[in-house]
């Protein structure tokens, strides 16, 4: 698995405590708004509201929530206008870095991002320079323990136009091409597996290797990035043993 891939399954792990946290009500929010507004109101036509609102369910967001974001994003609701951006830089050890940004205050924003990347031994970089190194992909995780044969998995994703499967010590990671994902998440769904997480990403196509202090500050800068209110996902083409990447997220 991709070093984001095994970061997405820590963070997570680390969610589950942190749940009670309004910032991660505030991202989804953002997300459904953005989501409303370029594709519509109605979840049956627009993929990316749909898996908002998964998001949002399983965040225990109440309804009424959920409907006033899509109120807003679609004009049926009074609310701010969101401007999303993607930045992009290097981490320590020459990792390469994106950052998906909804804000309403760029000028802001591009100042803070700037800040974490300098503070944790990177660099904000200029448009393009590293999105060549990542590739838009359906990433659905699948917790190992949920599944009785890995065959019959593997079986059942690549029929529906899955293009790999990966695993690590606790999960399998399904990627597909964007164009296949709800195709694919329908299957899983169909077969009744369930799935730990399924979203659209940014995959690497390499990664880097980190060890010692560049380890631990590329955690440090991931933890800070996703922690800004303002930032929706961050991918990185950096890779980390396992048991020291739990260790430096604990």
């Amino acid at each position: 698995m991709s070093g984001h891939s095994k970061w997405s399954t820590i963070k997570r792990k680390k969610e589950k405590t942190d749940a009670e946290r309004g910032k991660i009500f505030t991202k989804i929010i953002k997300e459904i708004t953005v989501a409303a507004r370029t594709g519509g109101g109605d979840a049956e036509g627009n993929p990316r509201l749909r898996t908002a609102i998964l998001a949002a369910k399983e965040a225990n967001m109440p309804q009424s929530n959920i409907e006033r974001a899509i109120k807003k994003g679609t004009g049926e609701l009074p609310g701010v206008t969101y401007e999303e951006i993607t930045y992009e830089g290097y981490g320590p050890g020459g990792v390469a870095v994106l950052v998906e940004v909804t804000t309403d205050n760029k000028n802001r924003v591009v100042a803070d991002i700037r800040h974490l990347f300098s503070r944790f031994g990177g660099n904000l970089g200029e448009s393009g320079s590293v999105n060549w190194m990542f590739e838009k992909k359906g990433v659905i995780t699948v917790e190992k323990s949920k599944v009785k044969n890995e065959d019959d998995l593997l079986m059942v994703v690549l029929d529906a136009g899955a293009s790999d499967m990966t695993s690590d010590a606790q999960n399998y990671e399904i990627q597909t091409p964007a164009n296949t994902f709800d195709k694919v998440k329908q299957a899983v769904e169909k077969n009744k597996i369930p799935y730990a997480s399924a979203e659209i990403n940014m995959v690497p196509q390499s990664t880097v290797k980190l060890e010692g202090k560049n380890a631990e500050q590329m955690i440090k800068l991931m933890e800070a990035l996703e922690e800004h209110e303002d930032v929706q996902k961050v991918y990185a083409n950096f890779d980390i043993e396992e048991t020291l990447m739990e260790k430096l997220s604990a």
